[in-house]
């Protein structure tokens, strides 16, 4: 079975014999991929043709659709040398780091008719964004965004204050994709209906979103696909040569504890998220 697009968002439809071969070549070429450095990215049935998804960099990615390019956080340090040029950029957060809001990944990504979409607290760093505030939204052509919030309910530091930054909703090629951004299970979230893949923080500070809240936040709103991304939190320490040693080992180890509490719910998608240094 593979998913395909329906009004309900992904279901499953029987295929010929043959998927089975279709499935062992993709592997071997998926495997030629990694090994050169080049991740393969994952396909979704959509209408108007497949949704590709491929993950960046630890918040960045690009989704891309009948010739709709897509990205959501760019950065730098996430391989972009020669990437496709956007339609759509969504940046969630401006006052988090720049693996959130990066102007030098930004502007190599734009064409004339590149639509950026920001928080105001990201006004000054790309004085030509389109603002969305909570609760907003705004379409591009055949994509659909709506601003959703991305907040801390757990208080400390680092803290993230409501309607400081933005999660977003995404309708693209029919489907429904939630990029939650760095938040906490906020009721923004938990009240979503008839989101097809969502893309979840984890393990953020203070013990915020670890596996067993993501999983019971995933069971609030019932996506069919899961995405755990932002999830290694050393990973920017290491890039600047800081951070304990097995901290990676212990963030993937959280994926695969995910994996088992949502088995049955929901399906968890893993991704290159951590390229090395």
């Amino acid at each position: 079975d593979v998913p395909r697009a329906g009004s309900g968002g992904l279901v499953r439809e029987p295929q010929e014999d043959t998927m089975a071969r279709r499935t062992g070549m993709a592997m071997v070429a998926a495997a030629i991929l990694l090994q050169a450095g080049v991740q393969a990215q994952d396909r979704f049935p959509a209408e108007g043709g497949d949704l590709r998804i491929q993950p960046l960099a630890h918040a960045s990615l690009r989704l891309e659709h009948a010739g709709r390019v897509v990205y959501v956080d760019p950065w730098s340090r996430a391989g972009l040398a020669g990437a496709p040029a956007a339609d759509l950029i969504l940046v969630t957060d401006a006052d988090a780091g720049a693996h959130h809001l990066d102007v030098a990944a930004i502007q190599p990504l734009r064409k004339s008719s590149t639509t950026v979409v920001i928080p105001a607290s990201g006004r000054t760093l790309v004085p030509d964004g389109l603002v969305l505030a909570n609760g907003a939204s705004h379409a591009i052509g055949n994509l659909h965004v709506e601003a959703i919030g991305s907040y801390d309910l757990t208080p400390g530091e680092p803290f993230h204050a409501r309607g400081v930054a933005n999660g977003y909703v995404l309708t693209m090629g029919g489907l429904r994709i939630l990029l939650a951004g760095v938040t906490e299970c906020v009721p923004e979230i938990a009240a979503l209906q008839r989101i097809d893949i969502a893309f979840m923080p984890m393990n953020l500070p203070n013990g915020r979103m670890t596996p067993q809240a993501v999983a019971a936040c995933v069971e609030r709103f019932t996506p069919r696909v899961v995405y755990p991304y932002h999830y290694d939190q050393g990973y920017i320490p290491r890039l600047a040569g800081r951070g304990a040693a097995g901290a990676a080992a212990e963030a993937e180890a959280s994926v695969r504890t995910l994996a088992t509490l949502l088995a049955g719910r929901a399906e968890v998608r893993t991704g290159r998220w951590y390229p090395l240094p």
